[in-house]
């Protein structure tokens, strides 16, 4: 971490303007030539890691193999001077492709000019979301997105992906549908006609790249299992037994393109473009923040998003595709000594000048070694340890990962993600709708807390303390709890609630205190209130419930109120009670 570099957002008033419009002048002038040094290593490790990702995930999105390294070019750089993060690296990746996919399929045929039009136009209103929620100031929301929808989405996106790179494994001609069981009946019923020199380059190259993996982690292993993959397919002379080839890609920097801003395509894509930026979003802020923990680098959710999406706005005037935040290269560049923004840029420079060096040779590159080197990625989604993490741990984040799951793999992608959403933010508002009433009485240790949790109960007083939000969406499951304390044999007319845990309530709870205050009054009983927050307190004041509750039966400490109320209980209550719980219970005659 740089010292010094803070991009915690500050207030108007003492940051000046420039630096909210130029973020990347926070950390400018920390460069020096230690830095320069360590950010060009970084960065070229960065451009040989991407090249074949960038090939393997245009193909999965359904856009010729230098689409996806021109994103990679484009992409990384604005969103790296423009986000709040050292050293996340954006760029095509393996969700958002199959997303793109999943999206533009069946409006276009893939790689033709109309489908990449239709693409650079979802890319474009997918940036335009994100730079809007930026703007609003609405990066926590995606603290309401579970980290269950992500893991789930990814698993199945994961399964997708392999099961559209069998055909290229194996060499089979399947037909043009994208329905997850219709392509594995017809992969099942078509297993005799498996070309098996296809099938050998692709586990080659897998292998291959497992191998690297393994034993070489430091190494670009894509890189050479591509290579060692068209190397067979040379040798066995693939071509003349059906091995087809990725084909030659133009030796040239990202192209000037134009999106499609017919109103129609618009109405069309703009609801498909959500779940891309909600997705690009959770995955850019998430790879984000995890990186920085290790970093110690503070994050500003809404400059990220604003990064992200100026990213894919101008992206899309590039030839670029929609893109994200990339665990494997942010991992890597944090790793190999990345100190500023400046590795990403490097990065996509070396990486431009590899496209204009080395983008002939693909020309010789077989489509089964991308299809193996595809498999491997999406092995790599698979987040086996979280997914049994999720299922001990939680059953309400398992029903989550369980129903973005098999949405994902048997529904339209982009209702996958809204699907898991949804279910993530009902589990909250369900959560947060039943705030957890503890029953309190004194503690018998001096040395601790005046009131403790238990089972016991006074007969004349009940004291409870509510821990949660009392708003409109809490208010039913409080007012039948109060309810039932009347139901118990040792029917209670008083009732003191300890406010503390209440961190905010609004204008239903203020009238259910309102109305329990005068419910209780009607019994010849009482409701007592201590240790309001401000807030609490202001919202009862302002209301004028304050007068309905009666401000004699508000007090400021726990020690106050009991001081107060048990000296007064009722004789007659108190008489039959054979355990008194309060030091200041009246002395009376026990029956």
């Amino acid at each position: 971490m740089i010292d010094g570099y803070n991009s915690t957002p500050r207030s108007a008033g003492t940051r000046p303007r420039w630096r909210r419009l130029f973020p990347f002048l926070r950390w400018w002038n920390f460069i020096g030539w230690d830095t320069l040094q360590a950010d060009l290593l970084a960065g070229l490790t960065g451009a040989v890691i991407v090249l074949p990702q960038g090939v393997a995930f245009a193909m999965i999105a359904g856009l010729p193999p230098e689409y996806g390294l021109y994103t990679a070019i484009i992409t990384a750089v604005v969103a790296a001077l423009f986000g709040s993060s050292l050293h996340l690296i954006s760029g095509p990746t393996t969700a958002i492709s199959i997303v793109v996919f999943s999206s533009v399929s069946s409006l276009a045929q893939p790689g033709s000019e109309e489908y990449i039009r239709l693409v650079l136009t979802l890319t474009f209103l997918a940036g335009v979301y994100q730079l809007a929620f930026g703007l609003a100031r609405l990066g926590a929301l995606v603290n309401f997105v579970s980290h269950s929808v992500v893991v789930g989405f990814t698993t199945g996106a994961a399964i997708l992906i392999a099961t559209s790179q069998l055909k290229h494994v194996l060499g089979l001609s399947l037909p043009g549908s994208h329905d997850f069981v219709v392509v594995w009946l017809h992969i099942f019923r078509m297993l005799n006609q498996v070309n098996f020199s296809v099938l050998a380059v692709a586990m080659v190259t897998l292998v291959s790249a497992i191998f690297f993996r393994m034993m070489i982690p430091r190494w670009p292993g894509m890189l050479f299992a591509m290579i060692i993959g068209s190397l067979l397919c040379f040798l066995i002379n693939g071509s003349q037994h059906g091995v087809s080839l990725v084909g030659r890609m133009p030796a040239r920097l990202p192209p000037l393109s134009l999106p499609d801003f017919t109103f129609e395509t618009i109405r069309e894509l703009a609801p498909k473009a959500l779940a891309v930026a909600l997705l690009g979003l959770v995955e850019a802020l998430s790879i984000g923040r995890a990186i920085a923990a290790k970093s110690h680098q503070p994050i500003d959710g809404n400059q990220e998003f604003i990064g992200q999406g100026l990213s894919n706005i101008v992206g899309s005037f590039f030839s670029s595709y929609a893109g994200s935040g990339s665990f494997t290269r942010s991992g890597i560049n944090y790793q190999t000594g990345a100190i500023t923004p400046l590795s990403a840029v490097f990065s996509a420079m070396l990486l431009a000048l590899l496209l204009l060096l080395i983008a002939p040779l693909t020309a010789y590159l077989p489509i089964a070694a991308m299809g193996g080197i595809i498999l491997l990625v999406s092995y790599n989604l698979i987040d086996v340890h979280h997914i049994r993490t999720i299922i001990r741990t939680s059953r309400e984040e398992t029903a989550v990962l369980l129903v973005t799951f098999l949405a994902t793999l048997f529904l339209d992608l982009e209702f996958a993600i809204y699907a898991g959403v949804l279910l993530s933010l009902v589990l909250y508002l369900n959560r947060t709708a039943h705030p957890r009433i503890a029953n309190l009485i004194p503690n018998s240790d001096a040395a601790g807390p005046l009131l403790i949790e238990t089972e016991s109960e006074c007969q004349y007083l009940k004291v409870i303390r509510i821990d949660g939000p009392l708003f409109f969406g809490a208010v039913n499951h409080v007012s039948d709890y109060l309810y039932n304390i009347d139901k118990s044999l040792m029917r209670k007319r008083n009732v003191l609630i300890i406010g503390c845990g209440i961190n905010f309530i609004d204008v239903a709870g203020a009238e259910l205190l309102a109305q329990e205050a005068q419910r209780r009054r009607a019994q010849r009983g009482c409701l007592y209130l201590c240790e309001f927050q401000a807030q609490a307190y202001s919202v009862l004041e302002r209301g004028k419930y304050l007068e309905i509750i009666g401000t004699e039966n508000i007090f400021a400490t726990q020690k106050e109120a009991i001081a107060r109320i048990i000296p007064d209980a009722d004789e007659n209550i108190c008489r039959s009670c054979k355990n008194p719980v309060f030091k200041q219970c009246p002395p009376l005659n026990r029956l």
